[in-house]
């Protein structure tokens, strides 16, 4: 069998890309709820 350990691996770029991720979704709420505040406002 193989000699993998559990907890070796490095998970640093695992760990960024799940950051970045999370970055868009808070960015794309934010943009979202913009753009429905300023249709609220400006519909007539």
């Amino acid at each position: 069998m193989s000699d993998h350990k559990h907890g070796s691996m490095d998970i640093a770029d695992q760990e960024k890309t799940y950051d970045g991720f999370l970055k868009l979704g808070k960015w794309t709420a934010y943009i979202c709820i913009g753009v429905l505040v300023f249709l609220a406002i400006t519909s007539t």
